[in-house]
Protein backbone atom coordinates (compact mmCIF):
# COMPACT_ATOMS: atom_id res chain seq x y z
CA UNK A 1 0.00 0.00 0.00
CA UNK A 2 0.99 3.52 -0.80
CA UNK A 3 0.59 6.22 1.15
CA UNK A 4 -0.73 9.27 -0.12
CA UNK A 5 -1.24 12.88 1.19
CA UNK A 6 -4.19 12.95 3.03
CA UNK A 7 -4.06 9.49 4.22
CA UNK A 8 -3.83 9.15 8.13
CA UNK A 9 -0.42 8.49 9.06
CA UNK A 10 0.33 5.01 10.43
CA UNK A 11 1.15 4.98 13.85
CA UNK A 12 4.13 3.87 15.25
CA UNK A 13 5.85 3.37 18.70
CA UNK A 14 9.85 3.85 18.61
CA UNK A 15 12.36 4.25 21.15
CA UNK A 16 15.55 6.91 20.78
CA UNK A 17 18.89 6.63 21.87
CA UNK A 18 18.42 6.90 25.53
CA UNK A 19 15.19 4.55 25.54
CA UNK A 20 11.97 7.53 25.43
CA UNK A 21 9.36 5.57 23.57
CA UNK A 22 7.74 7.77 21.21
CA UNK A 23 4.31 7.29 19.23
CA UNK A 24 2.86 9.58 16.61
CA UNK A 25 -0.88 9.39 18.55
CA UNK A 26 0.94 11.09 21.38
CA UNK A 27 2.14 14.06 19.02
CA UNK A 28 -1.87 14.41 18.19
CA UNK A 29 -2.32 18.71 17.94
CA UNK A 30 1.26 19.16 16.53
CA UNK A 31 2.81 18.83 13.01
CA UNK A 32 5.25 16.59 12.80
CA UNK A 33 8.16 16.18 10.30
CA UNK A 34 9.05 12.72 10.35
CA UNK A 35 11.99 11.91 8.21
CA UNK A 36 13.69 8.66 7.30
CA UNK A 37 17.53 8.01 6.26
CA UNK A 38 19.68 5.38 5.74
CA UNK A 39 22.56 5.29 8.14
CA UNK A 40 23.62 7.98 10.82
CA UNK A 41 27.51 9.35 10.11
CA UNK A 42 27.24 9.22 6.28
CA UNK A 43 27.99 12.29 4.19
CA UNK A 44 24.17 12.80 2.88
CA UNK A 45 22.99 11.31 6.26
CA UNK A 46 25.28 13.98 7.99
CA UNK A 47 23.95 17.13 5.57
CA UNK A 48 20.65 16.38 6.16
CA UNK A 49 20.75 16.16 9.72
CA UNK A 50 22.87 18.88 10.05
CA UNK A 51 20.33 21.23 8.35
CA UNK A 52 17.76 20.37 10.49
CA UNK A 53 20.13 20.97 13.27
CA UNK A 54 20.82 24.43 11.57
CA UNK A 55 17.27 25.40 11.02
CA UNK A 56 15.47 23.98 14.20
CA UNK A 57 14.87 27.26 15.97
CA UNK A 58 12.73 28.27 12.94
CA UNK A 59 11.00 24.66 13.24
CA UNK A 60 10.65 25.40 17.10
CA UNK A 61 8.98 28.86 16.88
CA UNK A 62 6.27 27.26 14.38
CA UNK A 63 5.77 24.32 17.21
CA UNK A 64 6.89 21.57 15.06
CA UNK A 65 8.08 18.18 15.96
CA UNK A 66 11.12 17.12 14.31
CA UNK A 67 11.82 13.53 14.29
CA UNK A 68 14.81 11.35 12.28
CA UNK A 69 14.76 7.87 11.55
CA UNK A 70 17.06 5.22 10.31
CA UNK A 71 17.97 1.29 11.34
CA UNK A 72 21.09 2.25 13.10
CA UNK A 73 20.75 1.65 16.65
CA UNK A 74 21.17 3.12 20.17
CA UNK A 75 24.89 3.74 20.17
CA UNK A 76 24.72 4.63 16.95
CA UNK A 77 21.93 7.02 17.01
CA UNK A 78 23.76 8.69 20.59
CA UNK A 79 26.74 8.88 18.45
CA UNK A 80 25.85 11.06 16.14
CA UNK A 81 23.47 13.61 17.66
CA UNK A 82 26.49 14.02 19.91
CA UNK A 83 29.06 14.70 17.33
CA UNK A 84 26.72 17.15 15.26
CA UNK A 85 24.79 18.15 18.48
CA UNK A 86 21.56 17.21 16.76
CA UNK A 87 18.43 19.12 18.69
CA UNK A 88 15.77 16.17 18.16
CA UNK A 89 15.46 12.98 18.62
CA UNK A 90 16.47 10.17 16.21
CA UNK A 91 14.28 6.81 16.67
CA UNK A 92 15.67 3.34 15.74
CA UNK A 93 13.52 1.18 13.38
CA UNK A 94 16.50 -1.65 13.28
CA UNK A 95 14.02 -4.41 11.34
CA UNK A 96 12.75 -1.52 9.20
CA UNK A 97 9.02 -2.08 10.06
CA UNK A 98 8.20 1.70 9.96
CA UNK A 99 9.94 2.22 6.92
CA UNK A 100 8.16 -0.31 5.73
CA UNK A 101 4.69 1.04 6.29
CA UNK A 102 5.80 4.60 5.27
CA UNK A 103 7.19 2.66 1.66
CA UNK A 104 10.84 4.41 3.05
CA UNK A 105 12.27 1.06 3.10
CA UNK A 106 12.89 -1.96 0.05
CA UNK A 107 15.50 -3.11 -2.29
CA UNK A 108 18.40 -0.73 -3.34
CA UNK A 109 21.63 -0.53 -5.11
CA UNK A 110 24.51 0.69 -4.69
CA UNK A 111 28.01 -0.03 -6.48
CA UNK A 112 26.07 -2.93 -8.42
CA UNK A 113 25.11 -4.34 -4.85
CA UNK A 114 21.60 -5.06 -4.10
CA UNK A 115 20.96 -5.23 -0.12
CA UNK A 116 17.79 -3.87 2.07
CA UNK A 117 17.07 -0.11 3.38
CA UNK A 118 15.65 3.29 4.43
CA UNK A 119 15.33 5.25 1.38
CA UNK A 120 15.76 8.84 1.97
CA UNK A 121 12.03 10.26 2.60
CA UNK A 122 10.02 12.84 4.50
CA UNK A 123 6.42 12.93 5.84
CA UNK A 124 4.79 16.14 6.83
CA UNK A 125 2.25 15.16 9.35
CA UNK A 126 -0.59 17.71 10.07
CA UNK A 127 -2.42 18.01 13.82
CA UNK A 128 -4.89 15.98 13.18
CA UNK A 129 -2.77 13.10 12.02
CA UNK A 130 -2.90 13.03 8.63
CA UNK A 131 -0.41 13.48 5.60
CA UNK A 132 0.21 16.70 4.36
CA UNK A 133 3.01 16.52 2.24
CA UNK A 134 5.68 13.34 0.87
CA UNK A 135 9.27 13.89 -0.02
CA UNK A 136 10.83 11.47 -1.96
CA UNK A 137 13.94 11.40 -3.39
CA UNK A 138 15.24 14.08 -1.12
CA UNK A 139 18.30 15.93 -1.68
CA UNK A 140 19.87 16.48 1.97
CA UNK A 141 21.37 19.97 1.71
CA UNK A 142 18.13 21.72 0.75
CA UNK A 143 15.67 19.68 2.38
CA UNK A 144 15.20 20.93 5.64
CA UNK A 145 14.68 25.05 4.17
CA UNK A 146 12.19 23.12 1.47
CA UNK A 147 10.06 21.85 3.96
CA UNK A 148 9.87 25.13 6.13
CA UNK A 149 8.76 26.46 2.89
CA UNK A 150 6.22 24.10 1.87
CA UNK A 151 4.83 24.01 6.05
CA UNK A 152 4.55 28.11 5.98
CA UNK A 153 2.16 27.41 2.80
CA UNK A 154 0.30 24.44 4.09
CA UNK A 155 -0.08 26.82 7.60
CA UNK A 156 -1.87 29.58 5.28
Amino acid sequence: MTLSVGDPAPDFNLQDAEGTVFRLADLQGKRVVLYFYPRDNTPGCTKEACAFRDAYDEYQEKDLVVLGVSTDDAKSHAKFIKKYELPFPLLIDEEGKVATTYGSYGLKKFMGKEYMGISRSTFIIGPDGTIEKIYRKVKPEPHAAEVLEDIAALST
